[in-house]
């Protein structure tokens, strides 16, 4: 089957890095799926032409409602959509918005919500399609690279000293946006840094991070036990695999349009 897929590739987003990973899912059972920017194209019309080009793809697949999924209400063959954070925190808030949501979500063959509250929110602001919309969390994988220098990441990122393997280092990886701005407490924690230089922030997380920095140093029965029900944690709700197979499946979907 050959599919496209529109998402908001801005470099650095949680956007493109899931599209790339779903992309892979879809691949991986044997389809073709070509991954196009939301914002290179103008219109719906603009994507019903290039759907019908030969050869002609089967599907579609998009990620946000209202950004992508608007681009596919004039093409003829069947779609999947996945909402993203923006459809349902900011853009069911505009009338207008909220409207052309609506026909996304009814035209689409499924939906897919990264958690529950995500679906329930999306029942309750748009029209009531329960049935179409699959809940799939976020799968997560992580692999050493053999090529990685802890010490030299830091110098490089300006992290200054001798003894830079003795850091205590608090990383939190999100990208510096205003909608999701984690600088708020940088004049705390830098004040904490100045009485222990030992502890040095990459990025930073809700106002008593520090306070449970502080703790999670001191005690490392709760560091142990943080660390194993994180693993845990990731393994139960954000299995790769699972998530692969319902990309499968959804995918396959299609096919019996």
């Amino acid at each position: 089957m050959k599919l496209l897929f529109l998402a908001c590739l801005s470099p650095k987003t949680g956007n493109h890095t899931t599209a790339e990973r779903i992309r892979s899912h879809i691949e991986s059972a044997g389809h073709t799926c070509e991954l196009r920017d939301a914002a290179a194209f103008q219109s719906p019309a603009e994507v019903a032409h290039l759907i019908s080009r030969h050869p002609p793809f089967e599907g579609a697949l998009a990620i946000h409602l209202h950004r992508a999924g608007s681009l596919l209400l004039d093409i003829q063959v069947p779609f999947g959509v996945i909402f993203g954070g923006t459809d349902i925190n900011e853009d069911v808030k505009v009338e207008q918005k909220r409207v052309v949501m609506e026909q996304v979500l009814l035209k689409a063959r499924f939906a897919v919500a990264f958690t529950d509250q995500l679906k329930e929110e999306a029942e309750f602001f748009l029209l009531s399609q329960s049935s179409k919309i699959y809940v799939q969390p976020q799968g997560i994988q992580t692999e050493v690279s053999e090529k990685f220098h802890w010490a030299e990441f830091l110098r490089s990122s300006g992290v200054m000293g001798e003894h830079v393997d003795e850091l205590h280092v608090f990383l939190l990886v999100c990208g510096l946006r205003r909608v999701k701005d984690p600088l708020y407490l940088v004049e705390m924690f830098s004040e904490w840094h100045r009485e222990n230089p030992l502890n040095v922030l990459v990025v930073i997380g809700p106002r008593e991070f520090v306070h449970q920095s502080q703790r999670l140093l001191s005690e490392h029965d709760l560091r142990d036990r943080l660390v194993r029900n994180g693993k845990l944690y990731v393994e139960e709700h954000h299995c790769l695999k699972r998530e692969r197979e319902t990309y499968r499946r959804l995918v396959d979907s299609l096919l019996r349009a």
